[in-house]
């Protein structure tokens, strides 16, 4: 299988990760970007690939002088790291280390290869120079803290284990997210308002991020299926990951388990469809190994206990958590909404949701579905031709060689920006957009209340009908449930309407009930 998807540009020399992955003839997804040298003054992007000027040309074609090409300019690929640590002599690896064992990217090199292969080279210690961070913060997002290693001379501040440990580029749209605080504004929007409109506002919210999470896989639950999910939401910070957890999570998704098998998968996976006739798996998406599972799982519980509860950017390691996830796609049914149940877990143990709230990201989600599905199918895209399988006589994928290194080592950038900015929508507007609803709920109601002597249902009612029918009370509803009113009463009421949500934006046209809905007082899910 060729490494490349495409050729580096005209007269360009591929370097770095291009050049070890062609030497070495790893397989592998191919990475996000592939570095190449030919002419010029500044680096360039051409296509996938990043150009250098002719300069950054290793003198001598080795091992070691495009390892430091690959670290200085792109950063850390354990994906390719790992395929290369395999695919080389430990002498190999330790002759390149022994030729500048003080040099910041051999000694970070050399770290990696211990920590992935978990075999000690043929190295003396190091140097007593300063520690340097094993990933660049400038470069890629990583733990605020790490512990030193006096072999290596580094920091350890990559996020996850061997077992686990996905990584994110500090991009520009990922540095600018960070610097807007979203978590300080939603505690500032949330800590304008009264307790009590906070929890109805957090009520409403939770039960939106249910249905959403329901709907984005083609389902309609009941109202009790989607309270229970919603019970289940709100508990996710109260929650310590494991395997046990998350399998115990999964018989709550499921309720009735009579069709489907509960636990850990024992067969392969894939997501996609059927042949029509031949009942042949087309898949879009091929699972990670059901023997490599355990192996995967424990690695996110290791990622969560190492990079969440505030030890690095929240977002980010949701990003990360979740989504590694949904592509290992561990159980038989249940891990889209398990997937998204993982984001509210890295945010609240994160610390970056305010207290009481889970931030309505499935609703978010759904409104932009065709993102969503893009950023999915950016790796699995990549993924995909990389296995080796064959149709099973149930329908079902059979995979003949290992991938479980793509499923632990992959390029969350885009996962982490997708993210942020669904997160960013529900801070600037779903959060103040319900609390001023609620507002202006309240104020219509204690006026109405105060023209016409209605309960308090009875007023919910009516608030309903009038956002049904952006403030007028449609015929129907005078005809029938609102008969006893007078033609002045209504009047008033719509008056009283337009003058309390006045000023309000409506919300996105997501789906008829849930724009239309405006919890009462007493409403907890």
């Amino acid at each position: 299988m060729n490494a490349f998807h495409e050729n580096p540009p005209s007269g360009a020399k591929p370097v770095g990760y291009a050049w070890l992955m062609d030497r070495y003839g790893l397989i592998l997804p191919r990475p996000w970007r592939l570095t190449a040298a030919a002419g010029g003054h500044r680096p360039r992007t051409s296509g996938q690939w990043l150009v250098l000027p002719e300069r950054h040309v290793p003198s001598e074609p080795t091992l070691a002088a495009h390892l430091t090409v690959a670290l200085k300019w792109e950063g850390i690929d354990l994906a390719v790291l790992d395929a290369l640590f395999r695919a080389t002599a430990d002498a190999d690896v330790a002759a390149a280390v022994r030729t500048a064992t003080t040099g910041l990217y051999i000694r970070r090199v050399w770290f990696l290869h211990e920590w992935l292969t978990g075999r000690t080279l043929d190295v003396p210690d190091g140097a007593k120079v300063r520690a340097v961070p094993v990933v660049d913060p400038e470069q890629q997002v990583a733990l605020e803290a790490g512990l030193v290693s006096s072999r290596h001379r580094v920091r350890d501040n990559l996020p996850g284990t061997r077992a686990f440990c996905p990584m994110v580029r500090r991009t520009p749209a990922i540095a600018a997210a960070q610097a807007r605080e979203l978590a300080a504004r939603a505690r500032e929007t949330t800590g304008r308002v009264h307790p009590d409109l906070l929890s109805r506002a957090a009520a409403f919210l939770l039960m939106s991020d249910s249905r959403a999470s329901y709907r984005i896989e083609g389902e309609r639950p009941t109202a009790d299926r989607t309270l229970r999910w919603a019970r289940t939401i709100a508990r996710a910070g109260d929650t310590t990951l494991s395997v046990d957890a998350l399998e115990r999570l999964q018989e709550e998704v499921i309720g009735d388990a009579r069709f489907v098998a509960l636990g850990l998968r024992t067969s392969g996976g894939f997501v996609g469809e059927h042949d029509r006739v031949t009942r042949a798996p087309i898949p879009e998406h091929i699972s990670a190994r059901w023997q490599d599972l355990e192996s995967l799982i424990s690695g996110m519980v290791s990622y969560d206990e190492r990079a969440g509860h505030g030890a690095m950017d929240a977002v980010v390691a949701a990003a990360v958590i979740a989504f590694g996830f949904v592509y290992v796609h561990p159980f038989d049914d249940g891990n889209g909404r398990i997937h998204r149940w993982l984001i509210h877990h890295t945010l609240a143990t994160g610390g970056f949701t305010p207290p009481g709230v889970v931030f309505p990201v499935s609703a978010v989600i759904l409104r932009e579905l065709p993102t969503y599905r893009r950023t999915l199918e950016s790796y699995s895209r990549a993924l995909l031709p990389c296995i080796d399988w064959r149709p099973t006589a149930d329908g079902n994928v059979d995979v003949r060689n290992e991938t479980a290194s793509w499923y632990r080592f992959f390029d969350a950038t885009e996962h982490a920006e997708f993210l942020y900015r669904c997160v960013e929508t529900t801070v600037k507007h779903d959060l103040p957009q319900e609390m001023a609803w609620l507002e202006a709920y309240d104020r219509f109601a204690d006026a109405a209340t105060r023209l016409v002597d209605m309960p308090s249902r009875t007023i919910d009612l009516l608030h309903r009908f009038l956002r049904q029918n952006r403030g007028a009370l449609s015929c129907r509803a005078r005809e029938k449930e609102f008969a006893a009113l007078t033609d002045d009463e209504v009047m008033h009421i719509e008056e009283l309407f337009a003058e309390t949500t006045g000023d309000l934006q409506h919300e996105p046209e997501v789906h008829e009930e849930e724009r239309l809905r405006a919890p009462t007082r007493d409403e907890r899910p």
